[in-house]
């Protein structure tokens, strides 16, 4: 498989978690979305991804984008260990709260976006985490176990963590979302999740570099 990724996205960042949680190997290709007044605007890369995202997973002879419908593929395809639980509940829980974050809150604050903000890019993105957090907190307080659904790590996790790096890098205050907090500090104790990080990416920038 090859990945086309970018460090910082947090999109590509939940297909890195799920490759490493199924013990994938795969080459990364890096696109800069910074670079070169972003490299996923380029024919070549268009050809791949005709929405110019990250990521862009080739695999097994075809080419998916959109991070769900990856880790969808690669769970269908490589279903140990599960992140979808066998429980029809649960499961309905896990895709709820991942769509909460990568249809309600993500795109909101996403880089395309916040360059129609311009000087108010920092308060949008707050305000745009912020409520979907609001929200995010009251259903984890149902849910959550150890993790967001219960204690098995699910796609809701692989959501999660990237969000709140995110709110952390808009300088949101986590102080309102203990659930929130304390789920994803158990998230990123694990592997999978760290190896998976922005700060340990071959195109993190060496000031990044954890």
């Amino acid at each position: 498989p090859i990945l086309y990724s970018y460090f910082r996205s947090s999109c590509s960042w939940r297909v890195r978690i799920a490759l490493a949680l199924k013990g994938i190997s795969y080459d990364l290709v890096p696109v800069n979305l910074i670079k070169d007044g972003g490299q996923q605007f380029s024919a070549e890369f268009k050809a791949l991804n005709p929405m110019q995202q990250v990521p862009a997973l080739k695999i097994d002879g075809i080419t998916l984008s959109q991070s769900l419908a990856i880790i969808n593929y690669l769970e269908e395809t490589h279903p140990n260990p599960r992140l979808l639980p066998q429980d029809p509940k649960k499961r309905a829980q896990v895709r709820m709260i991942a769509d909460h974050i990568a249809s309600g809150i993500q795109p909101l604050q996403n880089l395309s976006v916040l360059k129609q903000m311009g000087e108010k890019k920092m308060e949008w993105a707050q305000n745009c985490i912020t409520s979907g957090f609001q929200a995010l907190e009251q259903i984890l307080q149902h849910t959550a176990g150890r993790y967001s659904v219960g204690d098995e790590v699910s796609m809701a996790d692989l959501c999660l963590v990237p969000q709140v790096a995110n709110a952390e890098r808009f300088k949101v205050d986590m102080g309102p979302y203990p659930t929130i907090t304390r789920i994803n500090k158990a998230l990123l104790e694990l592997e999978a999740f760290k190896i998976s990080h922005p700060s340990r990416q071959p195109d993190t920038p060496a000031e990044l570099r954890a």
